[in-house]
């Protein structure tokens, strides 16, 4: 399956375009944002679990990135409220499953093999959050490889990218306006290695999702997919 799989191109899923699509694990579907593969693949997707729904334990051999959007998302018996941001490394695996139900933004076999740490952050924290530049930064995630944050931005305040190598990002509140369109919460967007790409938040402000520097040397010559 290939869904905005030409990474040299730019894409955007807006929130009022997404399409709930069920998974083989009942009561869990998902928006697929990009893919590369049938049901274990290169994956960027919104996923919805519906309360007491749950996944049987699996591994990932790719390593798997959440940022919880609402309700509470589970691993075994740890709980993650919305506003949580987690790295499972290549080779880890859990059981994911959600009691009161739960939205998540994730992706799948992105990793590289030497990112071998797990990270666990609150975002909701205000001690995880820095000003800079006339905005509030929550680090994520930070390597050679890729640069990882949340950007809460004031009224008008342009997105803050210092690594031009390609980006993503999710829309977590208000709207923003970007490649001539408003994005409003939930929408996610990607630009190529090389692409130029200006961000505003809107007249109410805006907290977005940023990665960075995972697009430069992409895309299929460096894809290890997985097997079908």
């Amino acid at each position: 399956m290939r869904v905005n799989a030409d990474f040299s191109q730019p894409a955007i899923v807006t929130a009022d375009d997404y399409q709930w699509v069920a998974s083989p694990q009942q009561g869990v579907e998902r928006v697929m944002l990009d893919r590369l593969g049938g049901e274990k693949a290169r994956a960027t997707s919104i996923v919805r679990y519906a309360p007491h729904s749950c996944f049987p334990r699996h591994s990932h051999p790719g390593g798997e990135e959440i940022l919880v959007l609402g309700g509470t998302f589970s691993e075994g018996e740890r709980h993650f409220p919305a506003g949580y941001y987690l790295r499972n490394p290549p080779g880890s695996s859990h059981q994911p499953s959600s009691l009161e139900g739960a939205v998540i933004f994730v992706k799948l076999w992105q990793m590289e093999a030497d990112d071998t740490n797990s990270v666990c952050i609150d975002t909701h924290n205000p001690a995880n959050w820095a000003e800079l530049d006339g905005r509030e930064i929550c680090a994520l995630f930070h390597s050679a490889h890729e640069q990882v944050c949340l950007q809460r931005l004031g009224p008008g305040t342009p997105l803050l990218i210092q690594h031009v190598a390609g980006a993503e990002l999710l829309v977590i509140t208000g709207q923003v306006e970007a490649c001539g369109q408003t994005l409003r919460s939930g929408s996610w967007m990607r630009q190529p290695n090389g692409a130029g790409l200006r961000v505003t938040a809107g007249d109410q402000g805006a907290t977005v999702y940023l990665k960075t520097g995972h697009l430069f040397s992409l895309p299929t010559s460096r894809l290890c997919l997985p097997q079908h």
